[in-house]
Order: structure tokens, then C-alpha cells, then sequence
């Protein structure tokens, strides 16, 4: 029922009016019904009471003054001066006159007859009950209201019997109530129009007050909206005591509140946000000398001491992955910072992923499925970041064979439509639970393997490339085949806020697929097994 009720009234002012409607038409009709039958039975009851006691003093003093002995004439002489007083109705006379014969006679014999008279109340006028401690009387007054047969004209229909010694007439009266029921009809029009006064006053006062409590509510509306887009400093006017002013106080100390931990939430951020970006800018100097040294220890390996060959070469390694997590954690703060830019150029898009794989070595574990000549105009270096980092995490933790599938998508909007690129492994795929995490940062799905060659920042790197695309990356596990599914998703037309910007480090980048060695993972310092380690 609330369901129904909240789609038939969909709005809290129309609940209101219809709520008040409701209250104001319930009041008025009873309000209205109860005065009308409280005045009906007044009427009636008076105008009754006046014809029936008029009518038994009538009967005493005109009937009961007949001989003992009458006839029609004298019954007749008695029906019409009972008729005569003003109450105004008409009587009928009957009884059995001398010559013993039945003899019914009429103030008005064209309109009074003893087919007007109910047989019920013929028969309880003319029943004799015996007298008692209970009943002083064998024959009483009785009445009955009727209307005319094929008319709507009410009547008050009367009789009694004359009490005394051998064959006493009856007498019966009948009183229009037409004006009763006239007044009747109009009081009826005067409460229906009271009742609908009120129901169109009640409207108003609903209107006004709707418009009293839903202003109050609408600016909470407004200002509950802006404060979710982000103006912290949204706050109400508040004014009374009642309870939508306690509302709007508690609604200015709780953006208040908020406000305050999103700027100390915000200061932490921005700390930890350029810590991050001056320890890797930091590091990067030392890197870069440990770096070459390494690449001198390494061209030296083949006359090492074989003893310290291997410390050698995993001095090489590491230091290649400590290289890689800087240049992951400076990307990194490019996004956050927003800083990151798009370098856009027509690419063949079949033509980057297999530069891409080439460049890695990977030409005889990947397949391919692409046509040629499909251009799509994006970032190349961010492509390639993405490809190697899909691709590589697929080799490393899905296995060969790898297939990379790259097709377009028509939206509904219609343009240039949407780029795919599946990459698709043979693995053991991801645990479910995992598949919503695979793009956070630092996440790595197997907790034994904290020092895998990746570190949990390749695939969240990705994932921020393509949406600063205007594209997105989603996994899901194949379930005919086994295997783990990404797909990118990414417009054939990007474009960026503005044109010829840098790479975010105020160097502009072209892809260079082919710079880096088969050992490693992905272009500009991008590792293809880093993020959601598997």
C-alpha cells in the first residue's frame, strides 16, 4: 500500500493537500450529517407532535360530541370542522351509522380516501387491547409517515378510535410534510455547500502550509545537493525552534564537522602526496647512479669470481626493480596530482600492440587478432603502457597461450564508437573474491608471494591511463576456457584538455616500443606484471 500510495501521490505537497482534503471533507460531512438528521428529527418530530395532539383534541371535541345515534351527514358535519384547524390536514371519518351500515366519509373526498391509509395502521387503530394495570386504555392514537404511491410527496398519516359505549366512529388525518421536506432539502444545500467550502478551505490552508514546511525542506534539498558535489562550506539559515529548524542546526553542524575532516583528510593526502613524489624525485638521482653501476657490474659479469657472480646478478635485478618502483611511484603522482596529460596521434592500432609485443619478446607467446588499418587516435605511450602491463601480467600469472583480440563497438550515441582490446591467458584464473581489487594499488592476490617481481602498481597505472582516455579496464574469468579476461575499452576519437601538453613531467613523449630489453615488463619505466599480482 505505501508503494501504491507514494506512485499515485509522488510528491510530498500533493500527499499534503490530500492528506488535509481528506481530514477537512471526513469533518465536514459528519460535522454536516449529524447537524442534518439532529435537524431533520427536530422538525418532524415537531411537526408530528403538533398535527397528532391538535388531531386527538380535534377527535374528542367533534367526534366525541356525536350522538349516540349518527349518520353520515352528522359524521361528515364532524370531518369537516376537524379539518378546519391550522394544522391544515385533511380527515377521514368512518364508523357504523343508525340504519347499521358502514359509512366513511372525507373533509376532502377527492383526496382523502381509505386507500390512503396503510392497512397495518387500520388494523392497529381498530384492535382493542384490554385494559390493565399496563394499558389504561383499549384503543390509542397511532402514526405512520408515508408518500404518495407514484409521487415523492411525504405524508403524516394519523388515526384513532373513539373510546365509549357501542359502535364509536374512527377517525384518521393526513398531513402533507412537502414543507418539512423542503426546508429539509434547503438546510441539505446550505451543508453541502458549507461542506464544500470547507473542503476548498482546507485545500488553501494545506497549500499554505505545504508551502510552510516543504520551503524549509527544499533549501535542506539544495543545500544537501551542493554540499555532495563538494561545497564544504554549504550552510542554512536557521530561524524558530521548531523541528526543521533543529533539522537545519544539525544539518549545519554535521557540514561542519564534515568540512573540517575533509580539509585535515585533505591535508594528510596532500602530505602523503608530495612525500611520495619528493622521495621519488629524490631517489631518482641515486637511482640513476646505481643504476649505471650496475649496468658496468653486469657487462663485467663473465670475468667475475664465480663465487660473487650470482650477488651480482641479483644486485642487477633488484636494482632494475627498485628502478621500476620509482618511476611506478612518479607516474603515480602524475595521476594524483592531475597533472598527467594526454599526447594524441592517429594510431594503427594493430600495428602498436604488435610493436609492443616484439619489443618484449613476446611475438611466440601472444597471439594476435587484429586487422590492420584500424586507427584510433589516442596516446601511444600510454597504449603501450597499457598492452605491456595487460599482456605481461597475462604471461606471468595466466600462462601461454596469450591471445590479444582488438575489434570496435558501436554506442548507442552513435561517432567514431569504441576501441576493445581482450587480452585472454589459459590460467587458473582469478579468485572471485579478488576480481574487484585486481586494480587497487599495492594489491597483490597471493599474500605468500609478497616479493614477486611485481609491485602491485602495474594494472592501477593501467586502469588511470584509460580513464584519462575516457576508458576503462574490466576482468572477468572465462568460464567456458579457464583463463582470466581483461578488456580495455577506450574511444576511437580521445581528446585532450589541451592540446600539446607534456607527458606530465614537462617532457613530450612519442612511443619508443622497441628501447627497452625483452626483461622488462613495459615502456617508461612501466612493469607488465606489476598491478593485482595474481
Amino acid at each position: 500500500m505505501r508503494g501504491w500510495f507514494a506512485g499515485v501521490l509522488p510528491t510530498l505537497r500533493l500527499r499534503l493537500v490530500v492528506v488535509f482534503a481528506l481530514v477537512a471533507l471526513t469533518a465536514a460531512v459528519s460535522a454536516s450529517g449529524i447537524a442534518y438528521w439532529l435537524n431533520r428529527d427536530a422538525v418532524l418530530t415537531r411537526t408530528q407532535n403538533a398535527a397528532l395532539n391538535d388531531f386527538r383534541k380535534s377527535m374528542e371535541d367533534n367526534a366525541g360530541s356525536l350522538p349516540r345515534r349518527y349518520d353520515c351527514r352528522q359524521l361528515r358535519d364532524a370531518a369537516e370542522k376537524m379539518s378546519g384547524t391550522t394544522q391544515n390536514y385533511e380527515v377521514l371519518l368512518t364508523g357504523e351509522v343508525a340504519d347499521g351500515s358502514r359509512c366513511a366519509v372525507a373533509s376532502d373526498p377527492g383526496a382523502f380516501t381509505m386507500g390512503d391509509v396503510p392497512p397495518r395502521l387500520r388494523a392497529a387503530v381498530a384492535k382493542r387491547r384490554p385494559v390493565d394495570s399496563g394499558n389504561s386504555y383499549p384503543y390509542h392514537l397511532y402514526w405512520q409517515r408515508t408518500s404518495e404511491e407514484g409521487g415523492n410527496e411525504p405524508f403524516l398519516v394519523g388515526g384513532a378510535k373513539m373510546i365509549g359505549e357501542g359502535p364509536t366512529p374512527s377517525g384518521y388525518m393526513r398531513k402533507s410534510l412537502a414543507p418539512e421536506r423542503d426546508d429539509l432539502n434547503s438546510l441539505a444545500w446550505s451543508l453541502g455547500i458549507a461542506t464544500g467550502l470547507a473542503l476548498v478551505g482546507a485545500m488553501l490552508i494545506a497549500q499554505a502550509a505545504a508551502t510552510t514546511v516543504l520551503r524549509p525542506v527544499r533549501r535542506l534539498g539544495d543545500a544537501a545537493r551542493r554540499l555532495g558535489e563538494g561545497k564544504l562550506n554549504t550552510r542554512l539559515k536557521v530561524s524558530g525552534t521548531d523541528e526543521l529548524a533543529e533539522l537545519s542546526r544539525t544539518f549545519n553542524q554535521t557540514a561542519e564537522s564534515l568540512e573540517h575532516r575533509v580539509a585535515d583528510l585533505s591535508a594528510r593526502e596532500e602530505s602523503s602526496r608530495r612525500f611520495v613524489a619528493d622521495m621519488s624525485h629524490e631517489l631518482r638521482t641515486p637511482m640513476t647512479a646505481i643504476s649505471a653501476v650496475t649496468e658496468v657490474l653486469e657487462e663485467e659479469q663473465d670475468n667475475l669470481d664465480p663465487m660473487i657472480a650470482p650477488a651480482v646478478q641479483l644486485v642487477v635485478s633488484e636494482t632494475r626493480r627498485l628502478n621500476d618502483l620509482v618511476e611506478n611511484l612518479m607516474e603515480v603522482t602524475r595521476f594524483d596530482a592531475g597533472t598527467a596529460k594526454l599526447v594524441l596521434d592517429d594510431v594503427d592500432v594493430a600495428d602498436q600492440v604488435t610493436a609492443c609485443i616484439d619489443a618484449r619478446a613476446w611475438l611466440d607467446a601472444v597471439e594476435l587478432d587484429a586487422d590492420r588499418g584500424l586507427m584510433a587516435r589516442l596516446d601511444p605511450r600510454r597504449l603501450d603502457v597499457i598492452l605491456a602491463n595487460l599482456i605481461g601480467n597475462a604471461l606471468k600469472h595466466g600462462g601461454s597461450p596469450v591471445r590479444v583480440s582488438v575489434r570496435t563497438e558501436e554506442t548507442a550515441a552513435g561517432g567514431a564508437g569504441e576501441l576493445l582490446i581482450e587480452v585472454a591467458d589459459r590460467g587458473p584464473g582469478i579468485p572471485e573474491e579478488m576480481l574487484p581489487h585486481v586494480f587497487d594499488r599495492f594489491f597483490k592476490a597471493s599474500a605468500s608471494r609478497p616479493r614477486s617481481e611485481g609491485s602491485g602498481l602495474g594494472l592501477s597505472i593501467a586502469q588511470e591511463n584509460a580513464h584519462i582516455h575516457g576508458g576503462s579496464i574490466s576482468v572477468r574469468n572465462d568460464t567456458e576456457h579457464g583463463g582470466a579476461v581483461f578488456t580495455l575499452r577506450l574511444p576511437r576519437e580521445s581528446y585532450e584538455d589541451e592540446p600539446g601538453q607534456d607527458g606530465g613531467d614537462g617532457v613530450e613523449r612519442r612511443p619508443d616500443c622497441g628501447r627497452r630489453g625483452p626483461d622488462r615488463g613495459g615502456d617508461d619505466g612501466q612493469d607488465s606484471g606489476k598491478g593485482g599480482d595474481r
